[in-house]
């Protein structure tokens, strides 16, 4: 038996951070590439904005438009909904995980580094 949610969708914004080991290490957001960003600054900076938010010093979606590299930053990092099987998986499971305003640890994927905003 699984603890995680046994919903069929969630909704969920997120940031990532792409690094030197992302499967595509190019920004959407400033078409550059990422080969310099090690994983550890990437997961420092993601680590940095996510105290931010948690201390109220930072909105979640403010930050998605400032800083994700995906291209969902031009809407807040608003993936909108998906269900299982559609994201990579630690990513889906993380957010499945998540209670709705929830905020996520920072979750690694094949894509990068990210913080995860569970929306629905």
């Amino acid at each position: 038996v699984s603890t995680l949610s046994t919903w069929a969708t969630v909704s969920a914004c997120h940031i990532l951070i792409k690094h030197s080991g992302s499967r595509n290490p190019v920004s959407r957001r400033t078409g550059k590439s990422t080969d310099n960003i090690s994983v550890e600054q990437a997961v420092a900076e993601l680590q940095g904005i996510l105290d931010n938010i948690k201390s109220g010093r930072a909105d979640f979606r403010a930050e998605a438009t400032r800083r994700s590299d995906c291209s969902s930053y031009k809407v807040g990092g608003d993936l909108g909904q998906f269900g299982r099987g559609e994201m990579q998986k630690p990513f889906e499971d993380a957010t499945f995980a998540l209670q709705v305003n929830g905020i996520s640890d920072i979750v690694h994927t094949d894509s990068g580094v990210h913080l995860i905003l569970r929306t629905g």
